[in-house]
């Protein structure tokens, strides 16, 4: 399975997860998952709040629509976009 791969309502991203970056950026491919730095340190669940609000801003998609199906206490996450009305650069070019 890649990185990015399409669903029928909308995308599903493997990431890897870089908390308490100095900002936050999709930074690329991650041997098989595409790596995200967020600022948010790993506590109580603040990383996957941080990370919810920022993909929902670089997809252009309410909070609520974007979804950890996996790895809530891990740095390795499955999460689902649903209907994305923009796609990142660094996602598209991984997309399948």
């Amino acid at each position: 399975m890649s990185a990015v791969s399409t669903c029928t309502d909308g995308l599903v991203l493997r990431l890897y997860i870089q908390p308490k970056a100095s900002r936050d950026s999709i930074v690329g491919l991650h041997g098989d998952e595409l790596k995200v730095a967020i600022t948010a340190p790993p506590v109580d669940g603040q990383a996957n709040a941080h990370l919810t609000k920022y993909l929902a801003k670089q997809f252009r998609v309410a909070k609520s629509q974007v979804i950890i199906e996996k790895g809530e206490l891990g740095r390795h996450k499955q999460v689902k976009i649903l209907h994305p009305q923009n796609i990142p650069t660094e996602v598209a070019a991984l997309k399948e």
